[in-house]
């Protein structure tokens, strides 16, 4: 929150969302507005899921963009102004801008940058930028705390989907078919790796978050307009099939490869 409010670009709104915590946060959240008077604070008293409770907030910004920000990362001080500019200087239905990031373990130190990491791995071998629909479907390649997002796209989408347990590669896909995104190579984020943090969680066996993404690749094969979009999302499912199979998930591998068979 300290990074948040430190930015160089002082036109902000600031709505910070305490999902009904039991680790004393909500006792910090009270702490800190009382020394930050222009922090809107929302204190849910029931948990409504990281979804539901981000779609709360949205509901009271006002602004022309929205940075969906968690509490375990730091911004770099001009990350908001530089984005902004950036956002002036884009054409057509940009309606996402991304930059690099740089990831730091629970004590702040430097492990190593998002892309530098992916292109070493070989999971990608160019940035993608403009429509970027086909891509999102392949690759988890959007580091998901440097997006500035134009209120007008959440606006479309109605926000977050509230069925799911976790947004991003939902976002991507619905936001993608309609709105370009634009790319910055800065890194303007420092992203916090946590072992218990949501993201951990995905890849276990019964994870609410296995099931949404299955939830996300049947939207997209709807959404899908051309052969080489169905291929992309066919190499999705199998990778997620490989997945089911490693922790067990049989039913689901299943209902993936029905999928499958019907783009």
């Amino acid at each position: 929150m300290e990074s948040v409010l430190a930015q160089t670009y002082p036109n902000l709104q600031v709505i910070l969302i305490d999902d009904a915590s039991t680790d004393g946060s909500k006792k910090l959240i009270q702490e800190f507005s009382k020394h930050y008077p222009r922090i809107q604070s929302l204190l849910l008293s029931v948990n409504l899921g990281n979804c539901k409770a981000f779609n709360q907030g949205l509901e009271l910004a006002t602004g022309d963009f929205v940075i969906d920000f968690s509490t375990d990362d730091v911004m770099l001080p001009d990350r908001i102004e530089k984005q902004i500019e950036f956002f002036k200087k884009q054409k057509g239905n940009v309606g996402v801008v991304f930059t690099d990031a740089t990831y730091i373990n629970e004590k702040g130190v430097s492990i190593r940058n998002h892309y530098d990491h992916l292109f070493k791995k070989k999971l990608i071998d160019h940035i993608p930028s403009g429509d970027v629909f086909r891509d999102v479907l392949t690759t988890y390649f959007i580091a998901s705390p440097t997006m500035m997002v134009r209120k007008e796209v959440m606006d479309a989408l109605h926000g977050y989907d509230e069925i799911l347990a976790y947004e991003d590669f939902d976002f991507w896909v619905r936001s993608s078919r309609d709105f370009h995104y634009s790319y910055t190579p800065e890194s303007l984020v420092k992203r916090r790796i946590v072992r218990e943090s949501l993201g951990s969680k995905q890849f276990r066996r019964g994870s609410l978050q296995l099931r949404s993404t299955f939830t996300v690749c049947e939207k997209a094969a709807s959404l899908n307009r051309t052969p080489g979009e169905n291929e992309a999302l066919k190499k999705r499912i199998l990778y997620e099939i490989t997945q089911c199979l490693r922790l067990g998930e049989l039913r689901l591998a299943l209902r993936y490869w029905r999928l499958h068979g019907r783009i």
